[in-house]
């Protein structure tokens, strides 16, 4: 049995929350820390015992083996510091921090304790997503050539969460970095990040993009193009592509159900689904169980804090592109 104690109940928390409290078998979920009186309450309905806003309600709590850390950007790099010091293994939502030489320090601090630690990036376990990793490990469409990620949102979010995000890359496109290295099986050498403010001119006031499309060129010569918009007026749109020497494997985008109606009108479908909370409903169960399961089985952490590293540095090469305007060679990069 792994005792757990979540640091964090608002949007992202209530997943785990709910998650680990109904639906993992070998948790016990016995303490949760919420500044705010509602996400202290929902703990509270999912039957967990102990409920505080005092952070030392988890770390000091011997019996805790692990913490998953879905409190605000800002906090991940304390909390999962005192966590690994405290012996706890550590589940924490991307980004460990914004800055990227704290998010470094802070990885190379919990390796040196010993302390098993995986970082959210929730879209490697996509059902879909992880049957085309396991064709591509195949051979199945051999030789990789070419991979095309588009990632758009419904709708952009208020500018006071652009104001404190860290911008597109590091908050939205950070995700479709993981992926094309986890996709990819290598590393990326260079980045060419294109972008502008097409969707609401207070995003470009706040100092962010809200449109964008990035090239990815990796060791072994294939290319990765990632296109980015915070809004798409006809729903969540995730969509992957494959290219390689023998054929490719496509992802397209789950439909609110299966209903087709066909007339002289042309044929129908159902909408597309909202937002990330119901397109990876199953992917942020599945990465839990994952953990809890490296944990009980102590296997490696499939999500390591370098993987998390690695895609910070291209979402600084981006931004670092997209201001010069010019390819930007990944070991150029400084942790700084």
């Amino acid at each position: 049995m792994i005792k757990i104690g979540i640091i964090g109940v608002g949007r992202m928390g209530k997943i785990h929350l709910e998650n680990l409290s109904r639906k993992i078998k070998g948790v016990d979920l016995i303490a949760a820390v919420n500044p705010g009186a509602k996400g202290q309450k929902f703990a509270l309905n999912y039957g967990v015992r102990d409920v505080s806003d005092d952070i030392n309600t988890i770390i000091e709590n011997s019996e805790i083996d692990a913490v998953v850390i879905s409190s605000p950007s800002d906090t991940h790099s304390e909390y999962a510091v005192m966590a690994a010091q405290a012996g706890k293994a550590v589940f924490c939502e991307k980004p460990i921090d914004k800055s990227l030489k704290k998010a470094s320090e802070t990885i190379h601090v919990i390796a040196n304790l010993n302390v098993p630690l995986m970082i959210g990036f929730n879209q490697r376990f996509d059902t879909n997503f992880a049957k085309v990793k396991t064709a591509i490990s195949k051979g199945k469409i051999g030789s990789l050539r070419n991979l095309h990620i588009i990632s758009r949102d419904p709708q952009p979010p208020p500018i006071s969460y652009i104001k404190k995000s860290g911008g597109l890359f590091k908050d939205m496109t950070i995700h479709d970095f993981d992926m094309a290295r986890f996709i990819m099986g290598c590393e990326v050498v260079e980045v060419f990040a294109y972008g502008n403010c097409l969707v609401d001119p207070a995003i470009g006031e706040a100092g962010d993009i809200d449109s964008a499309t990035v090239l990815l060129k990796f060791e072994n010569g294939a290319i990765a193009t990632i296109e980015n918009s915070r809004e798409s007026k006809y729903g969540y749109d995730q969509r992957l592509e494959v290219f390689g020497s023998k054929g490719v494997i496509k992802v397209d985008n789950p439909l609110k159900s299966n209903l087709q109606m066909a007339t002289e009108d042309g044929i129908l479908l159902d909408h597309h689904l909202n937002f990330f909370m119901d397109r990876y409903e199953a992917s942020y169960l599945e990465e839990i169980k994952v953990f809890v399961d490296a944990l009980q089985h102590n296997k490696p952490m499939p999500v390591s804090g370098e993987d998390g590293l690695k895609a910070m540095i291209l979402a600084k090469a981006a931004n670092k592109s997209l201001k010069e305007n010019r390819p930007i060679q990944v070991d150029t990069i400084k942790i700084n």
